[in-house]
């Protein structure tokens, strides 16, 4: 190792924007339209999302999909500065088979395909929620190989409704819609989480912390804000701008 200059004033920031962002909504807010007028973003399209959008596009159906395209980029040295996961909810899904195929290469699960999965269908079927550590070690093995693609990587998420105790009275709220702690282990891995929604004739990305959306955002410059992502104009013509999310 070689020595340790140990720092004896602060340390400038490396970046202002973030490198992980999160974007979560309801369907048909207009998520992927937004994505497609982020310069040299790559749309990882896991849904077929973007079949109506032009966009820097891609799809993808299988984690061996995911690899293969992982290993074009590589071969390209690596053209794209932002790679948009479009959506995690469906990666999520798509990560199971990844997961059997781990669980079934130790040495509690090598009898996982001839005896666990004809009987339990699939490894998220079994006592105890025993499948899902396998899950979320497959899914954050992906996560953390797509994040590998560009600097700067946005998961974009469904909205699932939850409902809270507060005050003795029970309140809906709006959540990621991941499963248990894997919805806390990639929230935590993320420099911003932002709840999109439409106003109006605009559409609103908010990183504002509240009992009834989970938000936030390391940034300064995003943290408890809400930021304009898009407008329909008197012209009729939507203008987008990320320049207030992603400002060096």
């Amino acid at each position: 190792m070689s020595e340790i200059v140990l720092p004896m004033k602060k340390v400038s920031a490396e970046t202002k924007s973030p490198k992980n962002l999160i974007i979560f909504s309801k369907p048909k807010v207009g998520k992927t339209t937004l994505l497609s007028e982020l310069e040299n973003c790559l749309i990882l399209d896991l849904e077929d999302g973007t079949d109506y959008v032009d966009a820097i596009k891609i799809k993808a159906k299988s984690v061996e999909d995911i690899k293969a395209i992982g290993k074009a980029i590589k071969e390209a040295n690596y053209p794209y500065q932002y790679v948009a996961v479009d959506t995690i909810t469906a990666l999520e899904e798509m990560c199971i088979p990844l997961a059997e195929d781990m669980y079934s290469k130790s040495s509690m699960g090598k009898n996982w395909f001839t005896e666990g999965k004809p009987k339990y269908g699939t490894i998220l079927n079994m006592p105890n929620g025993a499948g899902y550590p396998w899950l979320r070690e497959a899914f954050t093995k992906v996560v953390d190989y797509i994040k590998t693609w560009a600097p700067r990587v946005i998961l974009v998420g469904h909205v699932k409704d939850i409902v809270l105790e507060k005050n003795g009275s029970e309140v809906n709220a709006l959540d990621l819609d991941l499963t248990g702690k894997l919805k806390r282990i990639t929230s935590s891995q993320s420099d911003a989480i932002g709840y999109l929604y439409r106003k109006g004739n605009k559409n609103i990305l908010s990183f504002k912390t509240s009992d009834e959306i989970s938000c936030g955002a390391r940034p300064e410059h995003l943290r408890n804000q809400e930021v304009v992502l898009s407008e329909l104009g008197e012209d009729n013509k939507i203008k987008i701008s990320w320049n207030n999310i992603y400002i060096d």
